[in-house]
């Protein structure tokens, strides 16, 4: 049976610490691929900035030099909000022979019984939670936990980077040239 993490985001822009943390996991839990899952419209956020091609697009240069890192636009092709169980129950139906781990930060295990149909979606997947040197997480029972160290960067640091005309930290440099190229975050 095929092992495939899932790690869903805005990525908005995707930056080193998503590289970071994917390879972490893809190693530690030895697993086959990730998937990336850049959210069409997510339903916890006031939106992206960018456009979901644009993310799609940067998404796509981040990952270029890893072939176990793969993106998924399942959630483009459904629109609308992004709830992790629609995604989930049809990405376990259309590859039936393949064993998910969907991937969150350290810090959201503890607001994981707040999800839509956390239960449901617990019995179709494995979940991993990823614990960042200084940071501990609220251990949640089924949560296998992973450790990793520190990136110190962050997608809304960077787009502030940007808007206030510093030079951002933690983008691959075909990222940062889409994002000068098309003057994303500059407003």
């Amino acid at each position: 049976m095929k092992k495939v993490g899932l790690f869903g985001g805005t990525f908005d822009p995707p930056h080193k610490g998503h590289l970071k943390l994917s390879q972490t996991v893809l190693n530690t839990l030895n697993l086959d691929e990730i998937w990336f899952i850049p959210t069409f419209n997510p339903p916890h956020k006031k939106g992206a900035v960018a456009t979901p091609e644009q993310r799609l697009t940067m998404l796509n240069k981040l990952l270029e030099d890893d072939q176990r890192l793969k993106v998924s636009t399942i959630e483009y092709e459904l629109k609308g909000k992004s709830y992790t169980y629609e995604t989930v129950k049809r990405l376990c139906k259309e590859y039936p022979n393949t064993m998910f781990y969907f991937i969150i930060g350290g810090d959201m295990v503890e607001y994981l019984p707040k999800w839509y149909k956390i239960e449901e979606l617990k019995r179709l997947i494995q979940f991993v939670g990823v614990n960042r040197k200084g940071h501990h997480a609220v251990n949640q029972r089924g949560v296998l936990m992973v450790n990793m160290d520190e990136v110190p960067v962050s997608s809304s640091e960077i787009r502030k980077d940007i808007k206030e005309g510093r030079l951002p930290q933690g983008l691959t440099e075909s990222v940062l040239h889409y994002i000068r190229e098309n003057e994303l975050y500059e407003d």
